[in-house]
């Protein structure tokens, strides 16, 4: 009998650290590289009428597990933002670009509905660090350097998605929702424009 009762305790104990080392390690934080393609366009009050600009995202991330389905996920990214112009008329055929680049800190909460299927969304913060405007037509070609204190340098809006988390990869499609005016007054074109980025990523988890 009192061998079956250390048998008994023994196997609580063994399911106890079990247990609590699986929790743990469901609980520890992750961290990882991540970059991708991005969409970009201003939208404004009125009508978006402009064309998708590519670019791209590249950053690093952290995953702070609150509970086994819910997570804090900061990330610090450089990113591309800005819009394209097309023009085809009887006079000019071309392209136009608006190129803004920005350091942006995205804050998201990440619910897991499955293991491995999440949805996130959260606030970001984003400052722009250099830009630049470039133009391709029938009568030739132009860069120049934006002066970053032309615009306001803060962006600020919602992002929002959906992921797929694998043991190493990870992977998913975010949309970030500008709430901020890129232009200060009189200094821009559209000064009511707002940024519109869509972006599709790829991570690596590091430990």
């Amino acid at each position: 009998m009192k061998n079956s009762k250390k048998l008994i305790f023994a196997s609580l104990v063994l399911s106890f650290m079990s247990f609590t080392s699986a929790q743990a390690q469901e609980k520890t934080p992750s961290y990882g590289f991540k970059g991708g393609l991005n969409f970009s366009n201003f939208y404004t009050d009125n009508v978006d009428d402009s064309n998708i600009l590519t670019g791209f995202n590249a950053g690093l991330y952290a995953k702070f597990p609150i509970t086994n389905s819910i997570a804090i996920q900061p990330e610090i990214n450089y990113t591309t933002k800005g819009s394209e112009q097309i023009y085809d008329n009887a006079v000019f055929q071309g392209t136009s670009k608006f190129n803004i680049n920005y350091i942006e800190v995205p804050v998201l909460l990440v619910a897991n509905l499955t293991d491995n299927f999440n949805v996130h969304v959260g606030p970001y913060a984003a400052y722009m660090v250099s830009g630049k405007t470039s133009t391709e037509t029938n009568f030739g070609s132009s860069t120049s350097e934006l002066d970053t204190d032309d615009f306001n340098k803060f962006d600020a809006g919602i992002s929002g998605g959906v992921g797929v988390d694998l043991d190493v990869v990870n992977f998913g499609v975010r949309y970030n929702y500008g709430l901020t005016k890129i232009g200060k007054d009189n200094n821009f074109t559209s000064s009511d424009a707002k940024n519109s980025v869509f972006n599709v990523y790829v991570g690596l988890r590091l430990n």
